[in-house]
C-alpha cells in the first residue's frame, strides 16, 4: 500500500494508481491526462492515462486513470485498486463502485462544498474536500451551461497528495489552453488548492 501526504514524495517502485469518476463534459480524462503528462515532467519515467466509459454522452457517469511509476508501465486496464479516487461530481458518491478498492490509507478526494466529516462516508481512508463547482463559476469556467470542474480539482488532488509538482501542472496547463485559457485554469487550480480540506486516517 503506498500512503502519500502533502509533506510526502513518492519513492515506491509500485505504480501509484488514480481513478477519476465524473460526467462526461466535465473533463476526467483530460484531468487524468494532465497528472500523467505533470508526472512525466517531474521525471517519472512510466505513465500512462486511459478513459473508461460507456454511454459517451453529455451527463453519463464517466472514469478514467492515471497510473504512476518511477519504472515503465505496460498495464493500461482500469484500476481496481487506487491509492486515490477523485470524485468530480459529488453524487456520484451514491455508486458502491465509486469507492470500491480504494485502498486503506488512501486519499477521496471530492468536489463538495462539504466538509469531508459531513459526507458520510466511513472507510479506512483520507478524505480531502473542496468546493471547485464554486471556484469555477466564481472564475467563469462554464462551457455551454456545464460547470468544468477538471482543473480545478487539481488542486486538491496537490493539497493532498502532492504527488506531482504544481509547477509542472500548470506548465501542462499553460501548453495544453491558450494564454487567456492558461491563466484562469492555473488560477483555479491554485483556489482549490487553498480551499481544500483534510480529513486525515487516525490508526
Amino acid at each position: 500500500m503506498i500512503v502519500l501526504t502533502s509533506q510526502k514524495s513518492f519513492t515506491s517502485s509500485k505504480p501509484f494508481e488514480i481513478r477519476w469518476h465524473g460526467r462526461g463534459g466535465q473533463g476526467a480524462i483530460t484531468a487524468a491526462k494532465i497528472v500523467a503528462q505533470a508526472a512525466y515532467l517531474d521525471g517519472y519515467r512510466g505513465v500512462t492515462a486511459a478513459p473508461f466509459f460507456g454511454a459517451e454522452r453529455r451527463g453519463a457517469p464517466v472514469s478514467a486513470s492515471t497510473r504512476i511509476s518511477r519504472e515503465p508501465v505496460l498495464v493500461v486496464s482500469q484500476v481496481e485498486a487506487p491509492d486515490v479516487v477523485v470524485v468530480l461530481d459529488h453524487t456520484l458518491l451514491r455508486y458502491q463502485e465509486v469507492t470500491e478498492g480504494l485502498l486503506r490509507g488512501g486519499w477521496l478526494v471530492v468536489n463538495s462544498w462539504r466538509k469531508p466529516g459531513e459526507l458520510g462516508i466511513k472507510g479506512g481512508f483520507n478524505i480531502a474536500t473542496a468546493d471547485a463547482t464554486g471556484v469555477c463559476r466564481e472564475l467563469g469556467l462554464i462551457v455551454a451551461g456545464l460547470t468544468v470542474v477538471n482543473t480545478a480539482i487539481l488542486g486538491a488532488l496537490l493539497r493532498a497528495t502532492a504527488i506531482v509538482g504544481m509547477q509542472n501542472v500548470e506548465n501542462v496547463i499553460r501548453e495544453r489552453f491558450s494564454n487567456g485559457g492558461a491563466g484562469i485554469n492555473v488560477e483555479a487550480i491554485r483556489k482549490t488548492f487553498g480551499i481544500t480540506r483534510l480529513q486525515v486516517l487516525r490508526e
